[in-house]
Order: structure tokens, then sequence, then C-alpha cells
């Protein structure tokens, strides 16, 4: 069982490499940055953010499927951390431990599953990107590519069944962006 700390640790490397990628992936044009002026030799920099520049920012392709997944790991390692904290308790009893260990475990092999699954659809044809969540017998699979034919959806809702059995699959279609 991973400590509190490895937990913590690899969030936050999930989440500096997720915040690298989407920096890396962005056209120059994409960040507005304001020029305050200079003081002492340096030129200081202010990023601001849609709602402050009157902009409305909406996420499309890989800026959608990077907040989804930050969304979904936020969700789940709060969970964890209750879950962490129940097995740290002195008060709690065995049974609940053994509840929190259960119920642990349950998530790590969803996570384990879900990037099969993901892994399975992208190979299975041309998506540019593919994000699968799994939430109380439901599941939503996103998929970035062109339109979806209704023998891709039904493929797609077949390898999800086929990987966690009798669940109600949700194909959403999202628009290509350009690379």
């Amino acid at each position: 069982m991973l400590k509190k700390q490895t937990v913590w640790l690899l969030t936050m490397l999930s989440l500096m490499i997720v915040l690298s990628v989407y920096y890396m992936t962005q056209e120059p044009g994409d960040l507005a940055f304001v020029n305050k002026g200079e003081e002492n030799d340096a030129t200081e920099k202010t990023v601001t953010t849609g709602e402050e520049a009157n902009v409305d920012v909406v996420p499309g392709g890989n800026e959608l499927f990077a907040a989804l997944r930050l969304e979904v790991q936020e969700k789940r390692d709060k969970k964890l951390d209750r879950l962490d904290d129940v097995l740290a308790s002195s008060t709690a009893s065995v049974e609940e431990k053994k509840q929190a260990t259960d119920e642990m475990d349950q998530l790590d092999q969803l996570q384990s599953k879900e990037g099969i699954l993901e892994e399975v659809i992208l190979a299975s044809a041309e998506y540019q990107d593919v994000f699968v969540r799994a939430d109380d017998g439901k599941v939503f699979v996103h998929v970035q590519g062109d339109e979806l034919s209704n023998s891709e959806v039904l493929n797609i809702m077949q390898l999800v069944h086929d990987e966690l059995g009798d669940v109600t699959v949700t194909v959403v279609p999202e628009p290509m962006t350009e690379s």
C-alpha cells in the first residue's frame, strides 16, 4: 500500500507532466501576456485568464481531455486520501479498515482497466485521443476523431463490455483539433 506522501508525490508529478505537455503543445499566440512595463531593466509579465480579458475560453480537443483527466484524478485523489485517513485512524474498526482497503483496490483496478481500454480503443482506429471514465456503473468514453460511424460506436461499446462487464456505456464524440 502506498503511503500518503508517495501518493501526493505521484499526483504532483502527474499534474506537472500534464501541464508541461499542455504548454508545450500550445501555439505561441494561445497564451495571453500583458507587459506592465520595465522596472529595474526587468520586464514583468502577468498572465490574464479568459475571464479577465473578457474572452470565452472553451477547452477544445487536447485541453478538454487534459481537463477531464485532471478532474477525475483530483476526485479520485480526494477519495484515496479519505480512505487512507480511515486506514491511519486508531478509532476505525477492523471492518472499516478492510472496507477502505477493498475500495482502494477496486479504485486501482478501475484505473488500470480504464488505461487498458484507452490504449485498446486508440489502437483499434485512427483517433486523436481517447478518454475513458467509469463511475457508479456508468462508463463515458470520449473519443476525439473524425465522425464516428455506428459500427465504431458499437465496437467501442463491445470493448468496454469485454473489459468492465455489464455497464451503461456512453460514447461521446469530440471533434478533431488541428495539430
